[in-house]
């Protein structure tokens, strides 16, 4: 079978760079590339896609080797009819590593074409260092690369208000938008880069806050080889989704001028203002993702439809966004249950393949941003602690010491993250701490959670005892005895 590249797929480059991408991982590629592709098919956008890989490890080399071409796979439901809809994604024209080649990275910023600029670099992406430098190539944070491009464009073009960008950042913060041109701005003043360049980066630039909504799987691996052999070519980057999408960007009118979204049938809508939006979906949908996860894996099981199979696990998420989640959103019960509804209902796909694991990638910060807001907000109006929230925690703690049952879990996160619980945890397996003392340490680590978690009174103890019963009952058992007394 033939390899896929632009020579085999007889598939030239040639459309005009248009987008810079820093991220081209499963979730950009068949979310925002998937639109692009149909933009370029449907209306007369024509822009190609320059890929910028923002982070050290790796180096996109499959993603290179097939001259950035992919396939996603769609399943789902489309006008009533189940779907497996196979798009040829061929958009992606460059793709650039800035820490081995930071010269190409810095000459896409001459490119007067270039306008529109989209980032998934994860909840923990959108953040300002002080240790990185105006001489570092590349420093080490996203928006500091972003500082330096941008900075670099508006010295080519002479300060011309006319080559600023759009920036429609897609993490999954609050404003994400806004949070990014902050930190923007805390670059350009911390290198003292100028007043004229600062003004720029206000007047010129479009920061736009997004909310993205997509559930995306990863690689098909269990159908891989006929989807192949349907496609007639070998796709490694072959990658899978939910055919339901929503994007929603917070804009002025500026921007929707711009990308003719209004001349397709894709799901994307420009709205005042996000908030509530994206209130309830953070909470329901990608909080029951981030509570899930750790309880799920630990059960044995490694796929989000496993999850949904499984009775207790999956009544244990439906009820901490139905007893715990609904209860903090201002949204009538009818519409905040519609939607508990409709996202369990999409983890039931029986094509999708979501792993678990591949969830999991910085579930710290992850907690933070999709279920710390929820837990604090129902600890005020109740004055006890959500039960189920703190379980998932608990698990999520249980998690991060890195194996269970003898088995070796592949965690991704920060290394200062991943190292504070090997070394306390060691510490515990070494009997230098009791349980208590150690989810003590843990919780009040403000460096990961934001603030000390220990100030919630019952806290400390709850997890603590939640990991020993985990750990000599299991979860299903333990689940089983919360849901029995509560």
């Amino acid at each position: 079978m033939k390899k896929l590249n632009r020579f085999t797929a007889n598939e030239p480059k040639k459309l005009p760079l248009k987008v810079m991408q820093f991220g081209g991982g499963n979730f950009l590629r068949a979310f925002v590339n998937w639109m692009i592709q149909v933009l370029n098919q449907e209306t007369d956008f024509n822009g190609g896609v320059a890929i910028i890989k923002p982070t050290e490890r790796g180096d996109y080399k499959t993603l290179k080797s097939q001259d950035g071409l992919f396939t996603v796979v769609l399943d789902g439901i489309k006008n009533g009819q189940l779907i497996a809809e196979k798009t040829l994604v061929d958009c992606v024209q460059e793709v650039v590593n800035p820490y081995t080649d930071w010269d190409s990275y810095l000459e896409l910023a001459k490119n007067p074409e270039l306008r529109f600029i989209i980032s998934n670099t994860t909840e923990a992406g959108i953040k300002f260092n002080t240790e990185d430098s105006f001489g570092h190539h590349p420093p080490r944070e996203f928006p500091a690369k972003l500082t330096l491009w941008l900075f670099k464009r508006f010295q080519h073009f002479g300060n011309d208000a006319s080559k600023g960008c759009v920036l429609l950042p897609c993490e999954l913060i609050e404003d994400n938008g806004a949070a990014l041109k902050k930190t923007i701005l805390q670059y350009a003043e911390h290198w003292r880069l100028g007043e004229d360049f600062m003004n720029w980066i206000y007047t010129a630039n479009h920061f736009c806050s997004t909310l993205v909504d997509r559930i995306v799987s990863g690689y098909p691996t269990d159908r891989a080889d006929k989807i192949q052999f349907e496609l007639d070519y070998e796709d490694e980057l072959l990658v899978e989704g939910e055919y339901y999408h929503s994007w929603l960007i917070q804009d002025d009118n500026i921007v929707q001028e711009e990308l003719p979204f209004s001349k397709t049938e894709l799901n994307v809508q420009f709205v005042d203002d996000l908030v509530p939006y994206r209130e309830m979906k953070v909470r329901i949908l990608n909080g029951a993702h981030t509570s899930m996860v750790p309880v799920g894996y630990l059960a044995g099981l490694r796929l989000v439809k496993e999850v949904m199979d499984d009775e207790t696990v999956s009544q244990f998420v439906e009820s901490l966004l139905l007893k715990e989640t609904v209860p903090t959103l201002d949204f009538p019960d009818r519409v905040s249950h519609k939607y508990v509804q409709d996202v369990l209902d999409r983890f039931r796909n029986p094509l999708l393949k979501h792993q678990l694991i591949s969830i999991s990638l910085n579930s710290t910060s992850k907690f933070v941003a999709r279920l710390l807001p929820t837990f604090k907000d129902y600890y005020l109006a109740t004055r006890k602690l959500p039960l189920r929230i703190v379980f998932g925690l608990s698990a999520l703690i249980r998690m991060y010491k890195g194996e269970f049952n003898g088995e070796r879990i592949e965690l991704k996160d920060d290394a200062k993250v991943l190292n504070f619980f090997a070394l306390n945890w060691k510490k515990y397996d070494n009997k230098e701490m009791e349980m208590n003392i150690l989810v003590g340490v843990i919780v009040s680590n403000s460096a990961i959670w934001g603030e000390d978690l220990t100030n919630f009174e019952g806290l400390v103890e709850r997890i603590s005892e939640n990991i020993i019963s985990i750990e000599q009952l299991g979860i299903s058992a333990t689940l089983k005895k919360i849901a029995n007394d509560h």
